[in-house]
């Protein structure tokens, strides 16, 4: 079946994008060390009389407060359960992808003939080729242990936002696309190899324990790029146990082929025979690996304000880096390790007009075009030098995204971030309060970070409709808080947290304390609707891409305000 390999080629690369925007985190730090002091329950009802007691304006607030933390914390688990999930697939994906790997397709008939063969009945074979699969799945995740072990719970969490973590990932990625594109292989030294291979000639299952170890260690120049990017995947979106779920799934895909064909070995037979295609799926691997290594280098330069990697740049780069794919599978690009292509197949030209048509659907971006279901993966819309989309924006509201006369004078850290879509947004918690309470309207706070990639994906799917855009701009004072910025905080303003101990001493710092200390939650984005007191109006949500649905979070906090 020699369409099989396309299916698998083309469901790889569309996965992978995909899941690439849903596997990483939404920009949250860490709030491991703080400790929250439990509230006073409300009083009770009196069922006898069916009148509530009755309860003091403190009390009320102790309530809500207490609640809305409830609330938030089952949002954030909620998240992280979803992170999880993300992490897996993931690496499930990349371990179909190792599948496809030169150094390690070949190996599967071999192996599971071997099985097959040696044993003395067909369920001995299985028995053994399931050893073989378990101890591929042990082997991984104990290195994605291994890694969590290293560099500790803390340290995983911090890597999201810091800024030599995000630069030296940016390289490492660099690197790994280099070896996929054939100019050189990452190997392990020969002896560990040797040393595996002589130890997997012993009899039983410690024989085959080390066979599927030197299966890791020989596969190591094809598998390694993809481990690598999947642990720095995991490592920072900051879960515990991301590296090891990520390795989980990684080797689970990895090791059911094995004892899928040893169980029916007539199966081998429809597998495609090893070829140059094996190195063309290689080196696709490698332009994507390319362009996600742009992710990074774009959160350093947001959380430092670099401002020279901005949108533009970005997407010229993508737009080149999936135009020379296009061009490799229709056979105009030839690598040192390809085959001659004499002929394009068919589904090879589908692959190559897909990729094609990806790329001249980013052209328009350079111009200001939202491009929604990338925007996740870009620098935000207001990073845009120049922009027609958010331009054709600013009218049909009454002027109501332009600054009021009571809003004059210029915002605190208004010259370090810009709001989406010509929002007249703060940037500082006290200010915006203040000015809530002077014109009589409830704020909204949007806890966002800038390696968010949810955050972006809201700001350009969701904030542009027309009803949600109005209700923001006209209805709200919106207030944008970075946990991740890196920018220095006055001497003075500089202090210690009180919950969490800890030195406060960038922007980002004083924004994640609040979020945690106040909120109980450390995930972004996040959306909290308060009145002028600070009570929080409705349940605080996360990212809700459904606009119908997130029109009627922010009504229901009109409703509640309006109400008091």
């Amino acid at each position: 079946m020699k369409f099989l390999k396309y299916i698998l080629f083309f469901a790889i690369f569309a996965v992978f994008t995909a899941t690439s925007v849903k596997g990483q985190d939404s920009g949250a730090v860490s709030v491991d060390d703080i400790e929250f002091t439990d509230v006073d329950a409300a009083p009770a009802v009196d069922t006898t009389t069916s009148k509530a007691a009755v309860v003091s304006p403190a009390q009320d607030t102790l309530k809500k407060d207490s609640l809305t933390a409830v609330s938030a914390k089952t949002a954030d688990a909620e998240g992280g359960q979803q992170s999880m999930w993300a992490i897996f697939l993931a690496g499930f994906i990349g371990g179909l992808a190792a599948l496809l790997m030169p150094c390690i397709f070949p190996m599967l008939p071999l192996t599971v003939s071997y099985f097959t063969k040696s044993a003395q009945s067909k369920g001995t074979a299985v028995t053994k080729a399931v050893f073989y699969g378990l101890s591929i799945i042990v082997i991984y995740v104990v290195l994605g242990l291994l890694v969590t072990v290293i560099f500790g719970a803390d340290a995983l969490n911090d890597l999201s936002t810091n800024g030599i973590f995000n630069f030296a990932f940016f390289l490492l990625l660099v690197v790994f696309a280099a070896s996929f594109l054939g100019a050189f292989e990452i190997t392990l030294p020969s002896s560990w190899v040797n040393k595996m291979d002589a130890k997997s000639d012993k009899k039983g299952f410690a024989g085959i324990f080390f066979m599927a170890a030197t299966l890791a260690l020989v596969s190591f120049s094809c598998t390694g790029p993809i481990i690598g990017t999947l642990l720095v995947q995991a490592a920072t979106m900051g879960a515990l146990l991301g590296p090891a779920i990520g390795m989980f799934g990684f080797a689970l895909a990895l090791a059911i082929p094995f004892a899928l064909f040893a169980m029916f070995p007539s199966l081998l037979q429809s597998l495609p025979k090893s070829g140059g295609w094996l190195n063309s799926v290689k080196v696709v691997l490698g332009f994507l690996e390319l362009a996600l290594a742009l992710k990074f280098l774009s959160n350093v330069d947001l959380a430092y304000h670099w401002e020279w990697f901005d949108r533009e740049v970005f997407l010229s780069l993508w737009i080149v880096i999936f135009g020379l794919m296009g061009l490799y599978l229709l056979g105009k690009i030839k690598f040192s390790h390809d085959s001659d292509v004499s002929f394009i197949s068919i589904p090879r030209l589908f692959l190559a007009t897909i990729v094609l048509a990806f790329t001249m659907y980013m052209v328009p971006g350079l111009w200001g075009a939202p491009l929604s279901s990338i925007s996740a993966f870009l620098p935000p819309q207001q990073t845009q030098d120049f922009d027609l989309y958010t331009a054709s924006m600013s009218g049909g509201f009454g002027g109501g995204h332009a600054a009021s006369a009571e809003d004059s004078k210029p915002h605190k850290y208004a010259e370090l971030f810009h709001a989406p879509l010509g929002l007249n947004a703060f940037f500082d918690y006290d200010e915006g309060m203040a000015y809530a309470k002077k014109v009589g309207k409830p704020v909204m706070i949007d806890f966002t970070g800038h390696a968010c990639v949810n955050c972006r994906k809201m700001e350009a799917s969701v904030w542009p409709d027309k009803e949600v855009l109005q209700r923001i701009r006209d209805e709200y004072v919106l207030i944008q808080l970075y946990v991740d910025d890196k920018t220095e905080l006055a001497p003075e303003e500089q202090t210690v947290s009180k919950t969490s101990g800890r030195k406060i001493r960038t922007i980002g710092n004083k924004w994640s304390d609040l979020q945690a200390s106040r909120f109980n939650a450390n995930s972004q984005p996040f959306y909290v609707l308060l009145d002028h007191e600070g009570n929080t109006l409705v349940k605080p949500v996360g990212a809700e891409y459904d606009v119908k649905t997130y029109l009627a979070y922010l009504d229901s906090g009109l409703a509640a305000f309006k109400s008091k």
